[in-house]
Formats: C-alpha cells, structure tokens, sequence
C-alpha cells in the first residue's frame, strides 16, 4: 500500500514531454485539460509544480492536454515542458475534456490518476483529501464536491442554481448518492477506472457525470470531499449548451439503465468502508 510519505518528492530531472515507462512512472498524474488557455497556463503550471514539489511526498507527473487549442497554448505548454521535469503534454486534434481525459487516463502508467481546471479554482490545499484516500487503498474515486458538508463556495447565484438544479436532477432520474458531479477535481486509481474508460461514450463535460454514475453502478467506493472553491469569471464553459447536452446525457444513461456493460462485470468492496459514496466531514487539511 502507497501512503502519502512512501515515497520522496519527485525532482526535475528529465525535459522529455514523452509519457513515462513502466519503469519510470509517477506515483500520481495529474490532467490539465485546456482549450486557448495561454493567458493562465505559465502561471497555473508552476503553481501546481511547485505545490506537489513541496507538499506532495510521492513522484508525481502534471500532464498538459491540449485540446486542439488555435493560439499559443500548445507552444507554451512544450516550453513549460522543456523546463520542467514533471510535465509533459499530450496533444489532441479534437476538442472535448472528455477525450482528453480519457487519451491520458489511458496511457497512463500511474498509480492514482487526476485532473483539475487549469484556472485552479479549488483551493490546493484541498488535494490531501483528495489522494490520500486513493493512495492508501481506502477507495476507488475520489470527488471535490461544492455542495458537500463543509465546502466553501464563492459564486454567482445563476451558476450556483444550476449546479444544485442538475445534482437534484440526478439523484431523482439515476438514483445516484454523489453530490456534485460537475466540480472539475477528481481523482481514482487507475487499474480500478481502466475498464471503464472505454465504455463511456461522452467527450465532453457529461464525461465526469457518466464516469461517476458507472462507477457507482459497478460498486466502486466513491469518496466526497468538501472543497474550497472560487468561480473563475473568464470561464469558457457555455452553460446553456453544457445543460443541454448534460441533459441529453441522462436520457441516454436512463434508457441503458438496465442493460448490462461489456466487459465491467466486477465490483469492490474496501476493508472498512462501505460500496457508495462516503464523503469526509469538514475541509481537509494540507497534505
């Protein structure tokens, strides 16, 4: 079992953006999905490198994944690369978070693997209520959760309507027990998610919805964590575009509700904790 403090941080050493080898791969890897994200990339980038250098006691690996960006993202990343040891970037022809989760998530040779938005709206700190569970084997997923018991939330009260709305919506029409599927910070152990990575059809933002809600019904131990959140102003996301598809999404999970999944024949269940959701009380402290 790899606890937090197992292994020494991991130090800049190799420019090499190439994926890491078997031999070689990071304890965790954590997913940048970006789309024309110049203005914030540098500044992110280090931020979350320099974080994991001094807090997080494991190797680690911060993977850019561009999302066919059309200004200087893609340039910038591979410059961040050539200098930082611990990142790489994976490009993608295609747009959507959800297939650039999907590309790293699959190539990687990982332990526990994650993402985060690259505007950093949840607080760093909060990743040791993150990892720490998934490291120490005490569950499959792990989620940043808004609207959990404990979470501190700075937003606007249209978005905040919505986010609520769309949790109650799928609690009521898939009968799921996580409360905030949408928040751009999860994580789960790779070898538990693997099987399930292919059969999820959504390349975009319904991606994390449809990743939750299988992982539910296969028995996985999802782990809520209440975050310390503060909305970015210049988000792209269009939400009306984004409510639709979500909404499109659910009709599609509910109509293959009760039809069985190739290949995810499996559950599991951890030693003291029970299959579903288990959410950690009040905000985590730093790793």
């Amino acid at each position: 079992m790899t606890t937090l403090t197992d292994i020494p941080p991991s130090t800049p050493g190799s420019t090499s953006p190439d994926l890491p080898s078997p031999q070689d791969a990071p304890t965790v890897e954590l997913v940048l999905p970006v789309y024309n994200e110049q203005h914030v990339l540098e500044q992110s980038v280090r931020t979350l490198n320099e974080y994991l250098a001094g807090h997080l006691g494991c190797s680690f690996q911060i993977t850019i994944a561009d999302n066919a960006s059309t200004d200087e993202t893609l340039e910038r990343a591979r410059s961040l690369a050539a200098e930082i040891g611990p990142v790489q970037v994976l490009h993608l022809e295609r747009k959507g978070r959800g297939n650039a989760l999907r590309a790293a998530w699959s190539a990687s040779r990982a332990e526990v693997v994650g993402y985060m938005d690259i505007d950093l709206s949840t607080d760093l700190s909060c990743l040791a209520g993150l990892l720490a569970p998934l490291l120490e084997n005490r569950a499959d997923v792990a989620i940043g959760s808004r609207l959990a018991p404990g979470a501190r939330v700075t937003r606007g009260l249209k978005r905040e309507t919505i986010s609520r709305s769309y949790n109650i919506l799928l609690r009521g029409l898939l009968g799921v027990g996580f409360s905030d599927a949408q928040c751009g910070f999860k994580a789960a152990r790779r070898e538990a998610i693997a099987a399930l990575l292919a059969q999820i059809e959504d390349d975009g933002w319904f991606f994390d919805t449809e990743l939750l809600y299988l992982a539910q019904r296969h028995r996985l131990a999802i782990h809520e964590v209440p975050v310390l959140w503060i909305e970015d102003p210049d988000s792209h996301v269009d939400i009306l575009a984004t409510a639709i598809e979500d909404l499109r999404g659910i009709a599609r999970l509910r109509r293959g509700a009760r039809q069985t999944i190739p290949g995810v024949a499996w559950s599991r269940s951890l030693p003291g904790s029970r299959c579903g959701t288990v959410r950690t009380q009040g905000h985590p402290s730093g790793i």
